[in-house]
C-alpha cells in the first residue's frame, strides 16, 4: 500500500508540471493518452490491485480513482485556457474598416427570353390552357404531313429544315425522315391523338430552321396553342388573341387581324399590332419609322381554323368538332417588347446587354 501512495504522489506531481507546458491542442491530445488513456498510466496503477490483499484493495481503488479524477480535472482546465488564448487572440486582430469592402456577385436572373416565354405562359394559363410539352425530333410526318403541308411545300427544302439521317432498319424511307422540328405544331398532332376533345392546350419549346440574320436566328422558341371542342368559332380565336396582345403589351396597343394562308389552318390570318417605336404614327422624332416601314404595324403571330385535313389525319370528325390554332416567336414578341433590334444578342450571352432585364 506505501509503494502504491509513493506512485500515486510522483503521479500527481508529474501531471501538475506536464500541465504547465502545454501549449497546443496536440500537447493536450499526448497528455491525455499518456495518463487516462486505455495504455495510459492510471490504467497501468489498476494493474497493481491484483497484488494486493482483498482486505487492501478497496482502499487502493478508491485511491486510484481519485488520481484519475484530479489528472481529468488539471487537464480539462488546460483545454480551457488554450480555448481562452485562442478567442483572445482572435478578438486582438486588428480590422482595418478603412479597407474596400469584397465584391458580392450579382443574383442571377432569367434570360430575357424565359422572362417572355413565362409571361406568355402565365396568361394563357390563366385563361384556361394547360401546357404540354414535345420532342424537338420529329418525323416528316408529324412535322409535314399531318399539318396538311404538301411535298413540294418550300419549307421541305433543304434549305429551311435540319434534316438527320435514321439508322433504324425495317421501315420505308418515309417514316425514317427524321428531322428537327421547324415549328412546335407537331406537338398539337401528338395531342389530338393522344386526348379526345376537349382540348385546350399550349405548347411552348425551341425550334430549328435554317436562317441567320439580325431577325432570324437557327434556334429560337415557339409558343403555340390549339382550341378545339364543340362550335369553336373565329370569334373564340379572337377574344383569346386580343386578351394576350392587350396582357402583354398593355391595353392601348391597336390590334388588327390581317387574311394570310397557312396549310393547317383555313381560315388563316396575322395579327398586328401597333408599332411599339411609332405608337403607329409612322414616324419618330419627325424621321420615318424604320421598325415598322412607315407601316405604322408590326406582325407578331400566325393563328387561323384548323383545317379539316388536318383533323382528319388526327381521326377527328370536322363535322362534329371545330377549333383553333395560333403560334408566335417568343424572340420576336421579347424584341418588340424590350425594343431589341438584333435577335442574336439574346444568343451571345454578353452580360453588358443581359443585365439590363
Amino acid at each position: 500500500m506505501l509503494d502504491l501512495q509513493s506512485q500515486i504522489s510522483n503521479i500527481e506531481a508529474e501531471v501538475s508540471a506536464q500541465v504547465t507546458g502545454i501549449k497546443s491542442d496536440e500537447d493536450l491530445k499526448l497528455a491525455r493518452a499518456k495518463y487516462v488513456g486505455k495504455k495510459g498510466v492510471v490504467t497501468g496503477l489498476m494493474k497493481f490491485l491484483g497484488q494486493l490483499d482483498a482486505s487492501e484493495r478497496p482502499e487502493a481503488g478508491k485511491k486510484i480513482n481519485t488520481l484519475k479524477s484530479s489528472i481529468i480535472r488539471l487537464l480539462d482546465e488546460a483545454e480551457g485556457a488554450l480555448k481562452s488564448q485562442f478567442i483572445a487572440k482572435a478578438l486582438k486582430e486588428k480590422v482595418d474598416i478603412t479597407l474596400p469592402g469584397r465584391q458580392v456577385a450579382p443574383p442571377g436572373r432569367p434570360h430575357p427570353v424565359t422572362q417572355v416565354m413565362r409571361e406568355i405562359e402565365e396568361v394563357f394559363t390563366s385563361l384556361g390552357f394547360s401546357i404540354y410539352e414535345g420532342s424537338e425530333i420529329e418525323t416528316d410526318y408529324y412535322n409535314f404531313e399531318a399539318l396538311n403541308v404538301p411535298k413540294d411545300h418550300p419549307a421541305r427544302d433543304m434549305q429551311d429544315t435540319f434534316y438527320i439521317s435514321s439508322k433504324e432498319e425495317g421501315r420505308n424511307k418515309k417514316e425514317e425522315e427524321l428531322l428537327l422540328r421547324t415549328h412546335t405544331s407537331p406537338v398539337q398532332i401528338h395531342v389530338m391523338k393522344k386526348f379526345k376533345p376537349p382540348i385546350r392546350m399550349i405548347f411552348p419549346g425551341a425550334v430549328y430552321r435554317k436562317d441567320a440574320d439580325i431577325t432570324h436566328s437557327p434556334m429560337f422558341h415557339q409558343v403555340e396553342g390549339l382550341m378545339v371542342g364543340d362550335n369553336i368559332r373565329m370569334s373564340d380565336l379572337k377574344g383569346v388573341l386580343i386578351t394576350f396582345v392587350h396582357r402583354i403589351f398593355g391595353e392601348g396597343v391597336g390590334v388588327r387581324f390581317r387574311p394570310s394562308f397557312f396549310p393547317f389552318t383555313e381560315p388563316s390570318a396575322e395579327i398586328d399590332i401597333e408599332c411599339v417605336i411609332c405608337h403607329g404614327k409612322k414616324q419618330v422624332n419627325g424621321s420615318p419609322c424604320r421598325v415598322c416601314k412607315q407601316t405604322g404595324w408590326m406582325e407578331i403571330l400566325g393563328c387561323g381554323m384548323v383545317d379539316p385535313n388536318v383533323f382528319e389525319a388526327v381521326g377527328y370528325d370536322p363535322k362534329k368538332v371545330s377549333g383553333f390554332a395560333f403560334g408566335m416567336g417568343v424572340e420576336r414578341i421579347t424584341m418588340l417588347k424590350f425594343g431589341v433590334s438584333d435577335i442574336r444578342l439574346f444568343f451571345e450571352n454578353d452580360l453588358r446587354f443581359l443585365k439590363q432585364f
